[in-house]
């Protein structure tokens, strides 16, 4: 039983953007689906956990980004979970292409019970003999993105689809990204933070919900959210430049 699984991939046209390169929602949903894999062959994944009463799931996750692979290129992604805490878990991921690290990441899963939705703690859920690593590849700390963004810019709205609803019965972790970043216009993608992304998930979700998208600019980029008719969050994005761009506004900046 490997503690850690590693795929190969090419970089199809599906998932590519206008750029010609592996699109930002689409590596969080490479990194998604490597989870997936590797959670089935541990006997974690969905049906085992829903056959005792569980269900996975994500409380946030962030990706450092230091290049999106191009189309066609071949990459190759890993993944491993970490020491799970007594009701959090870690799993890390990896994206490199010929000894080059593209992207690395991490999310911190729990596990509810699906009777009653309270979280249960993390004993037991992986098998006795797996070694799990203790030591992080990734050990950048999850931000703290403040909730209110009643005064933030309005970037748009989104109604949720039916194509949006996963097995859980919500809105996919993917699917909010892809929404959220759906609602800006062309230019303000193109100009999108993608040095270090992360999305908190604070409430599900559901078809016909209507999400208000709402934007605050940063030091280092922006913050998001994607917002409830009752003001509530469903999710929060907090997106950073990386160095080399942060380092040339700063110039231009100082220059002004």
């Amino acid at each position: 039983m490997e503690a850690q699984m590693t795929r190969e991939m090419i970089v199809l046209p599906s998932v590519c953007d206008r750029e010609m390169k592996l699109s930002i929602p689409d590596l969080f949903a490479q990194f998604m689906d490597v989870a997936t894999l590797h959670a089935e062959r541990l006997g974690v994944g969905a049906d085992a956990m829903f056959g005792r009463g569980l269900f996975w799931l994500t409380v946030k996750t962030k990706i450092h980004v230091l290049r999106r692979p191009r189309m066609l290129e071949t990459v190759t992604v890993s993944t491993r979970p970490l020491v799970p805490e007594r009701v959090r878990a870690i799993r890390e991921y990896r994206m490199e292409a010929g000894g080059e690290l593209l992207a690395e990441g991490k999310t911190e899963w729990a596990v509810i019970e699906t009777a009653t939705g309270k979280l249960c703690p993390m004993t037991g859920i992986f098998p006795a003999e797996l070694e799990l690593a203790a030591q992080a590849q990734y050990p950048a700390p999850f931000a703290r993105i403040k909730p209110d963004f009643s005064e933030a810019e309005t970037v748009g709205t989104y109604r949720v689809r039916a194509t949006d609803i996963d097995l859980g019965g919500h809105m996919n972790n993917v699917a909010y990204l892809r929404a959220v970043l759906g609602t800006l216009s062309g230019t303000a993608l193109s100009d999108f933070p993608q040095g270090e992304i992360e999305i908190s998930f604070r409430t599900p979700c559901f078809e016909g919900d209507v999400l208000t998208v709402r934007r605050r600019e940063t030091e280092t980029g922006c913050e998001l959210a994607a917002l409830l008719p009752d003001g509530k969050p469903a999710v929060l994005i907090k997106a950073e430049r990386d160095r080399e761009s942060a380092m040339a506004i700063g110039i231009v900046g100082a220059l002004h």
